[in-house]
């Protein structure tokens, strides 16, 4: 899964895709370089930022979307309704939910209505405040209990399990270590039966790791452990060396 963001402040990619050409460019090109799907948000979710309307989310998203025209498989990284049944109208097959259906109680039945697809993620806190003492007693287990939670709530609203997936939210309320556990836990949360998305892409723990600020290669060590560990889909910002590393991974196991 590729990441584009259009957004002037997102932690990695802020403003370098807010041209809608030159984000539909990108989309094509990762697509080009192995993407299974490329999703495309509008709205920051890094620590500390603050959220913006459906208004302006849409104005970032769409121009994008009618640029693209079905040309390349996306989904829409968003949690709120009006932006998702846009872009799913506009070819998207996928939500990508921070907030696990939690932000918006009517985008379970637009996704349900769509009959798209729909990831669910574990968030401690908000995206403001997530990361000032996020604490837990164990992290799988209970990143695991709310994922099972939030599973059963879409069913329950129409959306069919076999179209969801989950995702336990690395950086998103956790420290370093809990990350780390998430990864080296992951079998927690694969006993659920639904598809792991992990995205740990150019996150602030790698470089708390290395050391350093370039962090392709800790990026693509990172998506190759979780693959290792069974996780179905990796949400990357450089997708050419990622697919590379995990078709070299997958050679091999």
């Amino acid at each position: 899964m590729g990441v584009l963001n259009v957004t002037p402040d997102s932690f990695s990619d802020g403003g370098v895709h807010l041209d809608p050409d030159v984000a539909a460019a990108a989309a094509r090109r990762m697509a080009e370089e192995g993407a299974a799907i490329v999703d495309v948000g509008g709205e920051s979710t890094r620590p500390g930022s603050a959220g913006v309307s459906a208004a302006e989310e849409l104005r970032r998203v769409l121009p994008v979307l009618e640029r693209l025209d079905g040309e390349v498989p996306l989904s829409i990284d968003t949690s709120k309704a009006p932006v998702a049944s846009a872009a799913l109208e506009r070819g998207a097959m996928l939500v990508n939910d921070v907030t696990a259906l939690r932000g918006d109680p009517e985008l379970a039945g637009v996704v349900a209505d769509a009959g798209a697809y729909l990831c669910l993620m574990h968030m401690q806190g908000e995206p403001r405040t997530m990361q000032e003492a996020p604490r837990y007693r164990d992290v799988a287990a209970e990143v695991a209990a709310f994922l099972a939670e939030r599973l059963a709530f879409a069913v329950a609203h129409g959306v069919p399990e076999e179209r969801i997936c989950l995702d336990p939210g690395i950086g998103f309320g956790k420290t370093v270590e809990h990350n780390l556990a998430l990864i080296r836990r992951l079998d927690v949360l694969l006993r659920l039966g639904r598809p792991v998305v992990v995205g740990f892409s150019r996150k602030s723990s790698l470089r708390t790791l290395t050391g350093s600020d370039d962090l392709l290669a800790a990026s693509v060590a990172a998506a190759v452990t979780a693959f290792e560990r069974g996780a179905t889909i990796l949400r990357v910002h450089d997708v050419k060396p990622t697919v590379d590393a995990l078709t070299v991974a997958a050679a091999v196991t």
